[in-house]
């Protein structure tokens, strides 16, 4: 099957079509694809674009919306961890901190960007030698790839220096501290500019359609049977080989085709809070140590992210609630540190994600590995599991490897380590001019760089629809950092099937707006809707669902405990189009 470009890339209605028809074309001799993926998270993403850079014809399904699980709920860092330094997992930190700095220089410096954080010291002369080396070796291991570091390096700060860096801490909490880097990332949406990428050298991407079996000759996997949701219609798509990279959903998929030498995947529950920049000064982000997991506080434009939980988690994968004692414990142990605490009413968003950790003996979430596994259960499957967002691309390149292995034609290396993705290319010297282009499009330079901070060199795709409709220069209602364009712009180049696509990952409305985004439902479904061909009932239906998904998510989060959040929850199914 050839394999071409279709819309430079774009993932818009049109695009979605003609990647169908690819697909259901392979039903037909000598038309199946090399590798067909499953999941459309950061690894399954990574897999489609490593696969297809090697020449390879390629398919990716996702059931959901690009990265809708673990892999737009993150921290939102690019690192090496600096906690596997202490269980001397030297290896995977190098592994990370080499991956880290090809994201920042090379791959998407558009989206990625170094972060500064404080490492705080609580007890005099003898904690400073023993973090300052281990923090010296991170910075090390950071310079031994070959590649930039894309970050600077660490810096000891006394007490003074520190209040200096962060004046909202209490004067007593510490005794000083290390400034230390890491990167920092909008995961959702590098997630869609990876599929993106992937669509633009000729991958053929489908999201809301779903594997609900595989197909076997004898003991041989060779393809998939999958439901578009989108119309509910059921067809076969053939594949040489097929690349399960579901994540927390991998036990699941598995067992559609075995029980034999299945990876075994647990979930772990991690919550985020969201509130407002100025609800206490700093110009750097905290890294705090708990008695269960790390304590992130990160800076997120006009905002702070703090989290994360670590807890085991056995209910609804889709949806994972936050609960009102999983708010609690991050206020209580961020308030330790803050002159002024932070209440319930200070926190702007919340948001809930599962990590896909390796199974093993040990009861403790936080305990499992982080080392990601590759396995061929069965011939013409290939099963990825575990790791860490950071090295998805290590990931990707060792699934490609292991479902090529026993191909018959000699497939090239990965070559992804080259491969920049849409908006890299040209993106310094877009903002270099930045300035000149706002004088061109009559846009703020402010929204320039904004946009250039989100679609780089491709931000001229998002100043030709304002050109076309001056109006769309308008902020969306509720959310001022986010122009109307970006919606028209997400469903007509970056897969974005509905509302709450637009609200919760194209943008960030849903966690950095005090309404949850309810304002800009109705303006989002009503620009979507022209995208998209939907009728009056279809355009209510979004909207009607989104707000019932923010109740249902606030009222969750007001619940004591796992099991009432999760019910209060899926109150709210998830939306089914209108047919």
């Amino acid at each position: 099957m050839k394999s071409v470009p279709v819309n430079g890339g774009a993932l818009g209605p049109e695009a979605r079509e003609a990647s169908i028809q690819r697909l259901r074309a392979t039903a037909e001799p000598g038309q199946e694809l090399d590798i067909l993926i499953v999941g459309g998270g950061i690894v399954g993403s990574g897999a489609a674009l490593d696969a297809v850079t090697r020449g390879l014809s390629v398919g990716i399904v996702e059931a959901n919306d690009w990265a809708a699980g673990t892999s737009s709920r993150s921290s939102k860092l690019i690192h090496g961890g600096l906690r596997y330094l202490e269980m001397l997992d030297f290896g995977l930190v190098k592994e990370a901190l080499q991956e880290r700095g090809l994201l920042l220089s090379e791959l998407a410096p558009h989206l990625a960007r170094p972060v500064p954080f404080l490492y705080p010291l609580t007890k005099p002369f003898i904690e400073r030698p023993y973090v300052g080396a281990g923090i010296a070796l991170y910075d090390a291991l950071s310079v031994s790839g070959g590649h930039s570091r894309g970050v600077p390096f660490h810096k000891h700060l006394s007490r003074r220096g520190t209040l200096r860096a962060a004046p909202s801490l209490k004067n007593d909490a510490f005794v000083g501290s290390i400034r230390y880097y890491d990167g920092q990332v909008d995961d959702a949406k590098y997630c869609a500019n990876l599929v993106r990428t992937a669509a633009y050298y000729g991958a053929h991407a489908v999201n809301q359609m779903k594997v609900v079996d595989f197909l076997r000759e004898g003991e041989r996997v060779v393809g998939a049977k999958v439901v578009n949701h989108e119309d509910g219609t059921e067809f076969n798509v053939r594949a040489k080989q097929v690349i399960n990279a579901t994540g927390v959903w991998t036990d699941e998929t598995q067992a559609m085709v075995t029980d034999r030498g299945q990876l075994k995947v647990r979930a772990s529950k991690g919550i985020h809070l969201v509130v407002p920049r100025d609800r206490f000064q700093s110009t750097v982000g905290l890294i705090l140590r708990t008695e269960k997991s790390v304590l992130f506080v990160i800076p997120w434009g006009r905002h702070w992210i703090i989290g994360t939980t670590d807890t085991d988690w056995n209910l609804d994968k889709a949806h994972p609630a936050a609960s009102s004692k999983d708010i609690d414990y991050i206020l209580e142990h961020v308030n330790r540190v803050l002159k002024r605490p932070l209440t319930r009413e200070d926190v702007e968003g919340v948001y809930a994600g599962l990590r896909p950790l390796l199974a093993g003996e040990n009861d403790s979430t936080a305990k499992l590995s982080r080392e990601h596994v590759v396995a061929h259960p069965v011939p013409g499957l290939v099963v990825v599991a575990g790791g860490k967002w950071t090295t998805y691309r290590v990931m990707a390149k060792d699934a490609v490897d292991e479902a090529t292995r026993t191909m018959d034609e000699r497939v090239p290396p990965s070559c992804t380590e080259t491969i920049p993705l849409l908006g890299a290319q040209g993106y310094r010297a877009a903002w270099n001019r930045r300035n000149r282009t706002a004088e061109e499009s009559g846009v703020h330079v402010a929204r320039i760089e904004h946009l250039l901070n989100r679609y780089g060199s491709m931000t001229s795709e998002v100043l030709s629809i304002i050109e076309a409709n001056p109006a769309l220069a308008e902020p969306i209602p509720g959310a001022d950092d986010y122009l109307q364009a970006e919606a028209v712009y997400a469903a007509t180049h970056e897969g974005a099937r509905h509302v709450h696509d637009v609200l919760t990952r194209r943008t960030r409305i849903s966690i950095e707006a005090w309404d949850r985004g309810v304002s800009a439902v109705p303006v989002v479904a009503k620009l979507m809707g022209d995208v998209l061909g939907w009728s009056e009932a279809q355009r209510e239906n979004e909207v009607r669902h989104y707000i019932a998904r923010v109740e249902a998510e606030r009222l969750s989060q007001e619940q004591p405990d796992d099991e009432s959040a999760d019910a209060a929850r899926l109150g709210v199914e998830d939306i089914v189009p209108l047919r």
